[in-house]
Formats: C-alpha cells, structure tokens, sequence
C-alpha cells in the first residue's frame, strides 16, 4: 500500500503540489481563526450549590441548610466527593462527578435531587441557587473602579455608593449581555437601601407593637392592580402608583390608626438611605477604596475573543462614567498570559526551525536538498491543525507545546527519504551512461527502499506515546492533548514524507545540474564518515570495554533516578500573584480591611509589582468566598534582575511583620487547580476528619508545628475554624409562657431587631432598593442594650433578658466538610526541596509523634497525590507500550534477537535523560516522566536505521564486518542528522522553561534533549557491538543445525 501511495504521487506531481498549496492555503485560514486558551479544559464537573442565609451562625448553617443539601446529593449516580462551607450567613456545597460525565447532566441530576428541599428551609433562608456554569480557570479578568486621589481631596467626589452603583446597574448588566461570560461578581462599596430604623422607647410609649410594625410595613411600597375601565369607547389600565422613593413620603405611612390616634411610621422610627448592613466585603486597587468586578467565562468559550469583546464594551461605557473614576482593566487578564505563553512558543518553534534548517545545509551542503527537507516543516504543522480542527481539539498551549517537541521529529522522515534518494541519485551518477535510470525510476526505489524504516519506526514513537492515554483526572485532561498533538503531527509528517517529499525530490533533485552537484559528497559528510569508521574500529577492537563502561552509566542513570526529587507538576510563570492574608477569626471587616491595607502597601514597595488589588470578605452569591478575617490580592509584575522564587522570599519575609497575620503567596491558576484537586488552594494538604473542632485544631496545630520543622514548607496555614466571638440568645420557655410569648413571635422579635427584615422595594430611576426594617443603633450595639431590648407580652413590652438567657461565648467560624464529615485543613508549599521528599518526610513524623483519638483520622491531599497516583499509571502502561514496541519490531524483522538488541536503544536513551536532570536542577515530575516514555520510541528510530541496511546487505552477500562497516557508514549521515535535529529543535524549549508556556514542555524537551544525544552516540557504537555479537551467534547455530 505504502508503494502504492509513493508511485501514485510520482506518476501525478502536478495534483500533489497544487492540493498541497491549497492545504498550506486552507490551513493558515483555519490557523487565524482558532481561538487559543492557557490550557484545554481542566474542569472536573462540578456543581456549585449556593444558599444566603442571612444572621444564621456557622453551625446553624452546616446543621438547617448545608446537611440537608448534602444529604440530597450524596449517593446520586457519578459524584466522587462532596465538599461545603458553612459560615455566618452563608453556606456553600461543591459537588464533584467523576471526569466522564456531562456537565450538563451533573447540573441536572442536582437539580433533581435538591428540589425536594424547596419548602424546607427554615424562614428567612434564600433558596438553593446552582452557580454558573463555568471551569476552573474561568476567572478571567478582573476590573476595578475607583475614585481619582485629586478628586477625594476637595470633597466633591463620587461616593462608595454611588460606584457600586455603577458597577451593579451599569458595567455587570452590559457584561452579563456578553455571550460567553458566565458570571461577574461585585465586591466592594456600599449597597445602597432604605431603612426603617425603629425606636423601641417611642413604640413603647405609643403603645406599638413590632407585629403592627411588620404588618403595615410590608405592603409599603407595593403597586395596586386596578383592572381595566372602558369609558368614552377607549380601555384604560388602572394602576394604583403607591411606589415612592421619598423618605419624607415612606415615614408618613400609617401604622395604626383608631378612633383616639393616628400612629405615623415617623412618629416612631427614623427612614434614612445607607448601607446595607452587615457589610460582606471590602476591596481596593493601590490601597484606595474601589469596586471589583471579577468576571468568569463559560466552558470552551474563547477568552482572547472575550477579552476583546469586554475591552470594546467596557471603551464604550468608560466615557458615560463620572469624570472623577478611574476604570481599571490590567488588574488581571488570563488573556495576557496566554498571549505571553503562546508568543514564548512560537519563538520556540522558530528557534527550533532555524536550528533544524543549519544542521541540515551543514551536513548536507545542498540548498535543494536542505529545502526539501524544510518544507515538510510548515506542512506537517499545517496538515496537524487541520487534524485537530476537524477533531474537535482545541489550541492552547499544550497543543502547541506537542507540536513543538515533535518539531525536530517532523523533518526526520523527509530526511531519510531525501538523504537516500540524494545518495542514490549520486550512486546512479557513477553507472555508465547506458544504464542509468530515469530520475523518477530512482526517486521511487529510494523511496521504496526506506518507506517501511519510516512507516514503522512513526508507529513505534506513537506507540511510545500510548501511556499518556491512560491518564485519568486533571493530569489526563492536561497532558493526553499534548500526545494527540504530537502524533497528529508525527501522522502528518510521515504523510508528508511518502507523498509531498518524493515529489519535490523529482523536481528539485531530477536537473542535470543537481545531480552534477549530487556526484559530490559534501566535505562534512566525508569528515564525519572518516573520524566515526576510525572510531567504529576502535570500538569493535574492545568490545567488553564499551559494554562495561556503557552498563556503568546505566547503573548511575538508575541511581540518579532513585534519589532525585519528585514532583507533580512545575511551577508556572503567570506573571501575577495570588496573595492570601489571613488574621484570626472573629475580626471585624473594618480591621481586616485596614490589615489588608497594610499588605498592599508592603507589596506596592516591591519593585516588580505594578498594582495590586484587593478582595476581603466574599461577594454576594459568590462560590468562592472569603471569610472577613482573609484577603485575597492580585500583584501583577514584571521580572527584572531577580527571579521570582527570589521576589516572593522577600516579599514573605516583608509580609511576615504583619501582626496576627498568616501569608501565602501562590499564583491565580495555580491557586484555582490546587483548589480543585484537595479543595485547599495550597500544594500540600494535610485533611483531619473528626467531630469536635476544637479538638480538631488542637491537632491542626500539632501538624502545623511539624511542618514548620520540617525544611521546606513554608507558607504554612492552620484553619482556625473555632474562636469567632459570638452572643448566643436563649429562650427560657417557662417564663415565656408566663407572658404568652409564642417561639414564632420570639423568634421574629430576635430576627427583625436585631438582623432586619426586608419588608418592601423602592424602586428609584427604575433600580429597586430593598426597604430594611430593624431596630435602631443604640438599641442593639451592645450586650447591655439587647439585655434591655424590648419584647411584647400579654402585660406590654418587657426587657428581652427577662425571657432570654444572653452569654457572650465564642463559636466556629467556617465549618468545612468532606464527603459528610467535619474537615480541617493543614496547608503549605514546598521551595527549596522537591514536593515528594518534603511530603514523605512529614507523613513519617507525623505518624510517629501525631496521636489520633478514635473517630479521627487524617489524609493527604495536594499536588503530590495526583503525581504519585499518574506515576503508577504510567509505569504500567509503560509495559504495555513496551509490549507493543516489542511486537512492530517483531513484525519488522521476524528475529527475536534482533527486536531485543533495538530495544537496547531504551536504556542508553535513558542514560542521557537521567544525568541532564540534575545538571538542569530539575525534578523527576510528570512531564519528565512522560519525557522517559516518548524516548522509548523516538531513540528506538536510529537502531531501526542501523538494522535495516545490515539485513539489507545480508542479502546482498557481504560478511559481518562489512555489513558493520558499510552500513554504519551508509546511516551514520541520516541517523546523525535526526538526532541533531530532534535536540537541537528542543534546545529552545528546554532553556525556556521558567518563561509563561514553556514550562509543562520544558522537562519534558530537556529530557528529549538528553535521551537522544546519549543514544544517538552510544547507539552508533553499542548496536553494531551486538549486532556483531548476534550475527556470529547466528551462523554457528545455522552451521551447527547444517
């Protein structure tokens, strides 16, 4: 078939050069239409489950809402985990399916399942509310608003409330309207509302009770349905307008009205516009007050073109915008590390191009030659977006990253099949005139001749790749496009190699002038040929030397492999950090936010940081919320003179003279996948279940006192989930009773006086404010005022601690929960040291000076347990890719011994990659990893070469030694070619890694790298030792056996 394929494009040239143009054509097309993403979709389908439960304490939250919704969710078909957060008025429950399932139908079945639950809430609890449909990396810009500092001198300047304003009724509805962004949640401000602020000693003395209160305040504002009237043969629509924005209006509004008094609202409460109260969160951009949008794209939507679609939306609302706010869009962009990724990888692929191109004309001193080999470059690359196009893949930068490190193996079939039609070409110079063949006839043998080398020696290095298949979870979804990518690419060079080369071969290689030049082997050829037979010789003289030296440095190899450090992943460079400040539990927004202040202006005096912003506290409604005692900051920088793991040691060292406050220093996607993988934003994870929270951070503790022991942690964050100051209200039923106070009336006393209750809207330039009824200030800012609150009773109003037990005590602040048990979470990051020895350490003292009680038990969640569990996946799938190996050469050569001696080729490449690691002061991570597993094909190649035109020239009649001698001659061009042009096109990967983009490919590439040289050097020498070796053995058994 493969003959077929080579003759039916010799025999039609003129179609294969027009389809191949218009492929070249079509794919730039498709190339500048594809939407590039950071990464493909890392999503494990989760769905969010939000429910407001306004003045609830953390434990009423995990025990009346968050229970309730995980037992409703536990056990539906495809959940893997289930995880919540309950805190003051907020409860928070992610439920995780496992990786194969639809999106979609996860949100349905958790629709289905909580529907029950749509009357069980206690009063005054929001329904369930399903987040946004979005995937982990989907927070992809951040906005902010303030006012100019010139402006806020003189007074004259736009109000907290007003730029909330803005951000809620103006920037989120235009972005909302945006087709592909899922979500934006506002933080920061102040939330403008009407209050109704009762005065308890004004009712009292007017006899009003807060049921009346209630009642008449919660028709307010409302509209009358008037019907329609028909008068004079027109229908008009009768509204009764009640709505009014007028305080002065809202406080006239009657309360009580009988045949001795008329009570007006004002004449026992004051109506006033303010902030809601409580305050959930504060924010700010370069330490000034400020309002942030953090807007979250949907699933697959592009978030380049998203990007510019906000930027153009948000150019068009900036000149509506006060003259005295500034709209910040650089916060924080996905878009700008992926275009600094994607521009990183293109350098790569150029560099690695302009490198394969100088080692071709090097060696082959022929600029047709050298540009038939090139142009299956830009070909396969086309020929593989069209490929992943038409599969549905989308390009992001682990596609790229694939197509890069098969940049050096994409010109290696054109140069087998160009180098040999070049040599026979020049072979068929020296015949006498009379029987030389056509150019075409010798172009075909040629092709012929090496199709079934190159055919094979592409489904080994595929096969080679067949692990990364196995991968399951997070590292599959980011690791199999870059081995799809990478044999789509392989695919279409072998492709390119059997149609597109040999015809360029005909044209550019055919001229009489061509060949003339083809008669002349060029000078670095002849160079190599001679210094390599002379070393060859020496080699085949001492062959128990070669062997022995050449087992010793395996012996290192495995040593070095045995004790390097291990890792999951490396670091990215995403040119921003994730700050978290936490302080203890219990403190007030206001404090926290001047904490947080603090913070930013520390950072600020880093000089690579740019500007900084700021969350505290969470947003309304939003899955990923903060308690008020933490902050969050987003620091863009950029690098200059120092590295990063240098800035970030000295901004934790400033940091850490914060009193009272606990630092971590992380990046926004790394942050975002650490979260999805333990449910900490850490690297490291150490889980303690129990049922007691104190006794839970008691332990906590302990663990945190280890790892701050231990070298390498640092960052190290204990949850504090107990300590948050709390007043706790406790009916004495029996005197309640007495006074004919019923729980309900009880209940909403407490709620209403204390907390509010929205009782109406007002609706003002068409925006609706909510209208809250509480109690006024000094009526409820200390313990001794709600000891004297008063309550109605069958004999009047009482003090309120003349039914109620009031204590000061403290309670939990967040209760966080896995799979129904209470959790608490150890968090840290490893520097200095690789994450596996750092977490093998601590599992070791923590086993030994840790004691659990019964009922209590602790795991470990974090990066590293994702890399130990993809590390024993691809172990075994390596054997059966080594299986598979082993039966195509098998298939090739039908020789047992022939197919063991090419798979020799894996050890030595293996020498090269161990050794280049510590030498690069690299870990042993996944990508690595994965590095050793593509090596098992790609070094496979050269052996391959060297064995063809041994068995070759068996057949042709020639003894061992020449065998040896000629064939090594004949491949050692080709074979080295390949080999420099496979590492040198990963140089430019391998030295990059620290930069955005390269960083997933780099060990990868610097094992690549390592791998070939040692087998391309080794394999040149080590093979025709043993293939001697075997070819004796062989023609004494077939004597033997004649």
């Amino acid at each position: 078939m493969l003959n077929r394929i080579i003759k039916l494009s010799l025999n039609n040239r003129l179609v294969v050069l027009i389809l191949s143009a218009m492929i070249l054509v079509a794919g730039c097309i498709a190339l500048t239409r594809s939407e590039i993403d950071i990464f493909p979709d890392l999503n494990a389908p989760t769905v969010t489950i939000m429910t407001e439960a306004p003045g609830m304490a953390s434990e009423e939250v995990e025990r009346l809402v968050t229970f309730p919704v995980e037992t409703a969710v536990n056990g539906a078909s495809g959940v893997r985990r289930v995880r919540s957060a309950s805190s003051a008025g907020f409860s928070t429950v992610w439920v995780e399916f496992d990786w194969d399932t639809d999106p979609l139908v996860a949100r349905q079945t958790v629709t289905e399942k909580i529907a029950p639950l749509a009357g069980d809430h206690p009063d005054g609890v929001a329904a369930p509310v399903l987040g946004p449909q979005s995937s982990i990396l989907g927070e992809m810009m951040i906005i902010g608003l303030t006012v100019k500092p010139d402006s806020l001198a003189t007074g004259m300047s736009t109000t907290l409330s007003r730029l909330r304003s803005i951000a809620d009724r103006e920037i989120r509805p235009r972005l909302m309207s945006l087709g592909g962004v899922s979500q934006v949640a506002v933080i920061g401000g102040d939330v403008n509302e009407y209050r109704i602020l009762l005065d308890p000693k004004r009712m009292q003395n007017l006899g009003v009770t807060l049921a009346e209160v209630v009642e008449a305040t919660e028709a307010i504002n409302d509209n009358a349905q008037g019907g329609t009237l028909f008068d004079y043969g027109n229908e008009y629509i009768v509204t009764g307008n009640i709505n009014s924005a007028s305080e002065q209006e809202i406080a006239s509004s009657v309360i009580r009205s009988d045949g001795n008094s008329t009570v007006l609202l004002r004449d026992i409460a004051t109506v006033t516009q303010g902030a809601q109260e409580p305050k959930l969160g504060a924010a700010s951009v370069d330490t000034r007050e400020a309002v942030l949008l953090t807007v979250t794209k949907q699933p697959k939507a592009g978030t380049i073109t998203l990007t510019e679609k906000i930027d153009e939306t948000l150019t068009q609302i900036r000149p509506q915008l006060p003259e005295d706010v500034e709209l910040h869009t650089h916060i924080f962009r996905q878009s700008d590390f992926i275009g600094r990724s994607v521009s990183n990888l293109q350098e790569s692929l150029l560099e690695g191009a302009l490198m394969v191109i100088i080692v071709l004309f090097f060696f082959l001193m022929n600029l047709r030659t050298t540009l038939i080999s090139v142009i299956a470059l830009p070909m396969s690359i086309i020929v593989t977006i069209l490929i992943l196009r038409f599969m549905g893949v989308t390009v992001n930068t682990m596609t790229l990253g694939g197509i890069a490190i098969a940049i050096g193996s994409l010109v290696d079939d054109a140069i087998v099949d160009v180098e040999n039609v070049y040599k026979r070409l020049r072979h068929n110079m020296e015949l006498p005139e009379n029987e030389r063949r056509t150019v075409l006839k010798v172009v075909l043998e040629a092709s012929k001749e090496v199709r079934m080398p190159i055919f094979n020696s592409s489904l080994i290095i595929v096969a080679s790749f067949l692990p990364l298949f196995f991968l399951s979870g997070m590292e599959g979804r980011l690791l199999r496009p870059l081995g799809v990518a990478f044999i789509v690419a392989l695919g279409a060079s072998t492709i390119v190699a059997l149609t597109l080369t040999p015809v360029l071969c005909s044209y550019l290689l055919g001229s009489r002038k061509s060949i003339r030049q083809s008669a002349r082997e060029p000078k670095p050829a002849k160079v190599l040929k001679k210094l390599y037979s002379a070393a060859l010789g020496r080699c085949m003289g001492h062959p128990r030397v070669m062997i022995g030296a050449t087992g010793a440095l395996l012996i290192v190899a495995v040593v070095i492999l045995l004790l390097i450090g291990r890792g999951f992943l490396p670091g990215f460079n995403e040119g921003s950090m994730t700050i978290n400040v936490t302080t203890l539990p219990g403190i007030s927004l206001e404090e926290s936010d001047r904490i947080g202040r603090m913070a930013e202006k520390i950072i600020l005096e880093t000089p690579e940081v740019e500007t900084v912003a700021r969350k505290t506290g969470r947003a309304e409604l939003d899955e990923h919320s903060l308690g008020v005692n933490m902050s969050e900051i987003e620091a863009p920088y950029k690098l200059s003179g120092r590295s990063r793991d240098e800035m970030e040691d000295d901004l934790r060292h400033r940091l850490s003279l914060i009193p009272g406050a606990n630092i971590e220093i992380g990046q926004p996607v790394t942050h975002r996948i650490n979260a999805m993988l333990s449910g900490s934003e850490a690297p490291v994870a150490v889980k303690i279940f129990g049922t007691d929270l104190s006794r839970m951070q008691s332990i906590g503790e302990e663990v945190g006192r280890i790892m701050h022991r231990i070298n390498g942690f640092t960052d190290v964050n204990v949850e504090r989930p107990s300590g948050r100051p709390r007043i706790t209200i406790t009916p004495r039923r029996d005197i309640m009773a007495r006074y004919g106070i019923t729980m309900k009336a009880f209940s909403e006393a407490v709620s209403v006086a204390l907390a509010g209750k929205t009782v109406s809207q007002v609706y003002d330039s068409s925006l609706p404010y909510d209208v809250t009824l509480k109690y006024d200030t000094d009526s409820r800012n200390t313990i001794e005022a709600l000891e004297t609150l008063p309550i109605d009773s069958n004999v009047g109003k009482i003090p309120l601690s003349t039914v109620a037990e009031i204590i000061s005590t403290s309670g939990p602040d967040t209760v966080n929960r896995e799979n129904v048990k209470r959790r608490l979470t150890v968090a840290a990051a490893v520097t200095g040291r690789d994450m596996g020895g750092a977490v093998d350490e601590l599992r070791k003292v923590i086993a030994e000076e840790v004691t659990l009680p019964e009922g209590y038990s602790i795991s470990y969640g974090g990066q590293f347990e994702s890399a130990s569990s993809a590390t024993t996946t691809l172990l075994l799938a390596t054997l059966l890719s080594l299986a598979v190996i082993f039966m195509l050469l098998y298939g090739e050569y039908r020789n047992m011994g022939q197919s063991l001696l090419l798979l020799v080729n894996m050890p030595l490449a293996m020498i090269g990659g161990a050794i280049i690691l510590p030498l690069t002061d690299q870990h042993l991570n996944i990508p690595a990893i994965i590095g050793f597993i593509s090596l098992l094909g790609i070094a496979t190649r050269n052996g391959m070469l060297l064995l063809s035109r041994y068995n070759t020239l068996r057949a042709e009649g020639y003894d061992i030694d020449s065998r040896i001698r000629i064939g090594s001659a004949d491949r050692l061009l080709p074979i080295v070619m390949t080999a420099l042009t496979s590492a040198l096109a990963l140089i430019p990967l391998a030295l990059r890694g620290s930069e955005p983009g390269n960083e997933i490919q780099s060990p990868m590439a610097t094992v690549i790298l390592g791998g070939l040289l040692s087998s391309t050097v080794l394999n040149l020498f080590i093979v025709p030792i043993l293939y001697r070796r075997l070819a004796l053995r062989d023609e004494s058994t077939n004597r033997f056996k004649s």
